[in-house]
């Protein structure tokens, strides 16, 4: 399989425990700040690198519903970014699965350009290491938040959250290559 194809796999499961938990919840994501967004993705990839490096979830839980649980506070946190200024907290679904599927148009486009530029590096790396990768950029959203956004060079936060959903399906992506295997 192409890559385009397991990505788009990946983002379709995704989309679809998004849509479901909205049935269930609603939008009330709306009420959280981007720092508390960001702040729940911290611990789920806290969460993924302690079951890798212990090797047992006590809870019974892997680290697949993690990665994507991280690519879906992204995905919240894209659109509430998008959404700044409209201080609606409901959101009908009619509305927001175009928000979701814009937001992930956009991140794949930046992992195709990247990807080409990169030549599929990320297949030779480690699961690990992404998660590393995903927490590097993490604290890096973290400082920039605790700056009130302010950047001297670097990109702002919300490459970064596109950076970690492209890392958490790359993830994925292998995960599932190995249970292939």
């Amino acid at each position: 399989m192409t890559t385009e194809v397991q990505y788009r796999q990946v983002i379709q499961r995704c989309k679809e425990l998004f849509l479901k938990k909205n049935q269930d919840y609603g939008t009330a994501w709306r009420i959280l700040r981007l720092p508390s967004i960001t702040d729940q993705i911290f611990i789920k990839a806290q969460r993924i690198r302690t079951l890798q490096e212990k090797g047992v979830s006590r809870v019974g839980e892997g680290i697949e519903p993690e990665f994507v649980g991280i690519i879906n506070y992204c995905v919240m946190a894209l659109i509430q970014l998008q959404l700044r200024g409209d201080a609606r907290m409901e959101i009908p679904t009619s509305e927001l699965e175009p928000l979701y599927d814009g937001q992930m148009q956009q991140v794949m486009d930046l992992l195709f350009a990247k990807n080409h530029d990169y030549g599929e590096a990320w297949r030779e790396m480690r699961v690990s290491s992404m998660t590393d990768i995903i927490l590097m950029k993490l604290l890096r959203t973290k400082q920039i938040e605790d700056n009130r956004g302010a950047t001297l060079v670097s990109e702002g936060v919300e490459a970064n959250y596109m950076d970690m959903i492209n890392y958490a399906v790359f993830c994925l992506i292998k995960l599932e290559e190995q249970v292939l295997q």
